[in-house]
C-alpha cells in the first residue's frame, strides 16, 4: 500500500553519496500525500551511469499512514508543511479549550436542575456515539471509526476505554457535588497518580527533582479543599477516583494510538465501549428515581430546554475529548501536561466568573499553589526528557 518513488540520480565517479527518500503514501481513497524527505544513508563507493537512476525503496511502517492528518495535508498544499503542522496543532488546542470550558459550564448548569450524574454521564457518551455513527455513515470515516477493528484491537482498547468510562462517571459525580473549581483543583493531583502508576506498572522510576514538584500540588489541593465553601467528601473522593482512572487511561491510550488507529478513531471506539459500560451503571444506580427526576427538571426549565441542553452537552463532551485525543497524538506527554495546566486555569476562573462563585482567600491561594506546582512538574519532566 505504501511505496517510495525514485528520488535522485546518482552521478558517477562519486566516493560518497547521501540519498534522500520522499515517501509517497497512497490512501484507500486513492489520495496521495508527501511526507518530509527521509535521509536514508550514505555509501562509501558508488559508481553509476550518469543517465541511470537509483531507485531506493523505504520500509515505511504501516502506522505512518495513520499519522497523516487529512486537515494538515490539505493545509500544507496552501501554506507549506511546516506552518501547516503548527497551525493544526494550535487549532486543536484552542478548540479543545473552548469546547471544554463550554462543556463544564453547561454541565454544571444541568446538574443544578437534574442531579443525576450517572445518567448525564451516559447521555454524554450516547450522544457522542450517535455523532460517530452519523459521520461514518455519511462517508466521513476519518472523523469517526476510520475502519472496523479486529477482536484483538477491541481487546486492546477495552482497558483504557473502561478507565475512561469510570473516570468520566466519577468526575461527573464530583461536578454535581461540589464547585467546578474544587474538582479541577483536586484533579491537578493527576501527575502524582501518573508517577505512582509508572513505578508500579511500568517499573519506571521518577527522579527526585520531579517527585519534589508534587509537594506543592498536594499542599495546594489540601489548602484549597479546606477553604472551599462547597467542600464535601463525596466530591473530593470521586475527583480522586477520576484522577486514578484517567491516569490508567493515559498510559494505555498512548500505547494504542499510532499503532493501528488514528487518535480520532481511538476515541470513537472508546466512546462505543464507554456506552456499553455506562448504560448498565446508570440503570442500576439511578433507574428507579429517574422518571421523577426528569419530571422535576422539566417542571423547572421546560421540556425543550431540558432535552436541548442534554444533547448539546453530549456534543460538547465528545468534541472536546476528540480534540484532546488529537492533541495528545501530536505533542509529547509533557507538552500535553502543559496544555492541561493552562486548560484548568481557564476552566477554574471562567466557572468562578460565570456562576459568581465566592472563593475564600485560602481556597484561591491553594488553587494557585496547586496550579504552580503542576507547572513545575511539567518543567521538571521536560528537563528529564531532554537529558
Amino acid at each position: 500500500m505504501q511505496r517510495c518513488g525514485p528520488i535522485s540520480t546518482v552521478s558517477s565517479n562519486k566516493r560518497s553519496v547521501s540519498v534522500q527518500v520522499t515517501p509517497v503514501i497512497k490512501s484507500a481513497k486513492g489520495m496521495t500525500s508527501l511526507l518530509r524527505p527521509l535521509t536514508v544513508g550514505t555509501t562509501s563507493s558508488v559508481v553509476a551511469h550518469p543517465r541511470k537512476q537509483v531507485v531506493v525503496r523505504s520500509s515505511v511502517e504501516p502506522k505512518a499512514a495513520a499519522e497523516v492528518d487529512p486537515l494538515e495535508a490539505g493545509l500544507a498544499k496552501v501554506v507549506g508543511t511546516k506552518f501547516a503542522s503548527t497551525a493544526v496543532t494550535l487549532g486543536y488546542i484552542l478548540f479543545w479549550y473552548a469546547l471544554n470550558i463550554a462543556f463544564n459550564l453547561l454541565n454544571k448548569t444541568i446538574f443544578k436542575n437534574f442531579p443525576f450524574p450517572y445518567t448525564v454521564s451516559t447521555i454524554h457518551v450516547v450522544v457522542g456515539l450517535i455523532y460517530c455513527v452519523v459521520m461514518y455513515l455519511v462517508g466521513l470515516k476519518d472523523a469517526s471509526f476510520q475502519r472496523p477493528i479486529t477482536g484483538k484491537e477491541f481487546a486492546g482498547l477495552f482497558g483504557p476505554a473502561a478507565m475512561h468510562a469510570l473516570g468520566h462517571v466519577a468526575a461527573n459525580i464530583s461536578f454535581a457535588a461540589v464547585a467546578i473549581s474544587l474538582t479541577h483543583t483536586v484533579k491537578t493531583l493527576e501527575p502524582a497518580f501518573n508517577v505512582v502508576l509508572s513505578q508500579l506498572i511500568l517499573g519506571t522510576p521518577t527522579p527526585i527533582p520531579v517527585a519534589l514538584t508534587l509537594l506543592p500540588i498536594m499542599f495546594g489541593v489540601a489548602m484549597a479543599s479546606a477553604g472551599e465553601l462547597s467542600f464535601n467528601w463525596t466530591g473530593f473522593i470521586t475527583a480522586m477516583i477520576s484522577n486514578l482512572t484517567f491516569s490508567f487511561r493515559a498510559v494505555w491510550s498512548k500505547q494504542v494510538m499510532g499503532k493501528t488507529l488514528g487518535s480520532t478513531a481511538v476515541y470513537a471506539y472508546t466512546t462505543l465501549i464507554s456506552v456499553l459500560i455506562c448504560i448498565p451503571m446508570a440503570i442500576f444506580v439511578e433507574g428507579a428515581a429517574l422518571p421523577a427526576g426528569i419530571n422535576a427538571a422539566i417542571a423547572k426549565v421546560g421540556a425543550q430546554r431540558f432535552y436541548t441542553e442534554l444533547v448539546a452537552v453530549g456534543l460538547l463532551y465528545h468534541l472536546y475529548n476528540q480534540f484532546a485525543f488529537n492533541t495528545l497524538q501530536r505533542v509529547s506527554p509533557v507538552g500535553h501536561g502543559v496544555c492541561n495546566v493552562v486548560k484548568r486555569i481557564a476552566i477554574i476562573f471562567s466557572s468562578v466568573i460565570f456562576f459568581k462563585q465566592v472563593l475564600t482567600t485560602q481556597a484561591l491561594t491553594g488553587t494557585v499553589v496547586a496550579l504552580i506546582g503542576t507547572w513545575l512538574y511539567t518543567e521538571a519532566a521536560k528537563s528529564k526528557h531532554h537529558k
